[in-house]
C-alpha cells in the first residue's frame, strides 16, 4: 500500500470519526464497511463527506458521481479520489 493510499485512508477515517461518532470508540468500522449500511452517515452526512473531499483532496464532486460505489466506505472514496487525480477533475 502506498503512503498517498495510507494518508488518503487515515484523513477519511479521521473526519468521519470527528464529525459523525463524535470520536467515540464505542463504533468500529474498517475500511470497506459501508458508512449507510452501518449507519455511520446519512444522506444529509454524505453532503458534508463531499464538501470535506472536495476541499481536502481538491477535486470536484459531480452529480451523477454522488454514489455508493465512490462515496460509500473509506476504500470506495480513497479508489474515488484516486481514480479524479489520475484523470483529473
Amino acid at each position: 500500500m502506498s503512503d498517498l493510499s495510507v494518508n488518503l485512508e487515515s484523513s477519511i477515517k479521521d473526519f468521519i470519526s470527528k464529525n459523525f461518532l463524535m470520536n467515540s470508540t464505542s463504533v468500529n468500522f474498517s475500511n470497506t464497511d459501508s458508512f449507510m449500511e452501518k449507519g455511520i452517515i446519512d444522506s444529509t452526512g454524505i453532503l458534508e463527506l463531499v464538501n470535506f473531499i472536495q476541499q481536502s483532496f481538491q477535486i470536484e464532486v459531480k452529480d451523477d458521481e454522488l454514489i455508493p460505489e465512490n462515496l460509500d466506505s473509506v476504500q470506495n472514496i480513497c479508489s474515488y479520489i484516486q481514480r479524479k487525480r489520475i484523470r483529473g477533475s
